[in-house]
């Protein structure tokens, strides 16, 4: 196996709204505080940014702004989901076009294709556009669930470099790193679940997708940096400290808790794209709570 192309703690980065509109001031100074925490990449309007609900005009202006405030300092992969193929084929090619180092491309959501249909959507992209591609698979949002063999199948595939699992399943991660990685061909598993990263990291993982990583990015890299240096006595004293977080930020739908946070740090608005709106009042001591026992401030 080659080096992964795609590793450690990469951020699903919200995406800043005020009035109605994509703050791109409040954008650039997210991305640059991402790399001054150290990750090793972003994720452009991928779920946690709220793809689904910007227009097309804004998902590419935010892509290609992610891409010029990174500067090659970190990578920057296309978020490129959608229920219909031909449109993630154009996110895809436009991500290529401006610069991105990869695209991040989810099952398609709501319409439950087969897993025939998984494949083709899959193969489809990554034929159409030459850009390595971390194929995402999230049951519990999209309604449909990228079974093992396929994920084989689609390894197989030369674009086709990684695998985004949110599924929290660490028998999964172990079955892929079974079946999957004596294959000639480049394909690493990154987690997509915050909670249990430290587990998949032991199960044969080489990063993670993360949301928490957008409040307390520092925090994530030292745990990261802990399972790296085998050190994992460290690395559950960073789990530890970051659980309540990670668990917090979904007590209302995502993003909102993280746009909330993000807010009482001074760093965008709580504002929302309907049909989503902002955390509700409720939950938000939770919130306030987890961030202190992180230490984010």
């Amino acid at each position: 196996m080659t080096a992964p192309l795609f590793k450690g703690v990469i951020t699903a980065l919200i995406t800043p709204l005020r009035d109605g509109n994509v703050d791109e001031a409040a954008l650039e100074q997210l991305v640059e505080r991402q790399i001054a925490a150290g990750v090793h990449g972003v994720v452009a309007v991928g779920t946690t940014g709220e793809g689904g609900g910007l227009t097309i005009e804004e998902h590419k202006r935010v892509t290609a702004l992610c891409v010029r405030v990174a500067a090659g300092r970190i990578k920057v992969i296309a978020g490129a989901g959608s229920p219909a193929t031909y449109e993630s084929i154009d996110l895809a090619a436009h991500g290529k076009a401006c610069g991105c180092d990869g695209s991040l491309v989810v099952t398609p959501y709501y319409n439950r294709p087969s897993q025939a249909g998984l494949i083709a959507h899959f193969e489809a992209v990554a034929e159409a556009v030459q850009l390595p591609q971390i194929i995402y698979n999230v049951p519990g949002r999209t309604g449909v669930d990228l079974s093992n063999e396929s994920v084989a199948r689609l390894a197989a595939h030369p674009n086709i470099v990684a695998i985004k699992d949110a599924t929290g399943d660490m028998s999964r991660a172990s079955w892929m790193h079974a079946n999957i990685l004596s294959l000639e061909t480049q394909f690493d598993l990154i987690s997509g679940d915050d909670p249990s990263f430290l587990g998949y990291m032991a199960h044969g993982g080489v990063g993670l997708i993360s949301v928490t990583a957008n409040v307390a990015p520092e925090g994530m890299v030292a745990l990261y940096n802990a399972v790296m240096a085998g050190d994992y006595a460290t690395a559950r004293v960073w789990q530890d400290r970051l659980i309540g977080l990670h668990k917090a930020l979904f007590l209302d739908a995502s993003p909102a808790p993280a746009k909330y946070a993000l807010a009482k740090l001074g760093l965008c608005s709580e504002e929302m794209r309907l049909p989503l709106v902002p955390t509700h009042d409720a939950v938000k001591p939770a919130i306030d709570a987890a961030l202190l026992a992180a230490g984010v401030s």
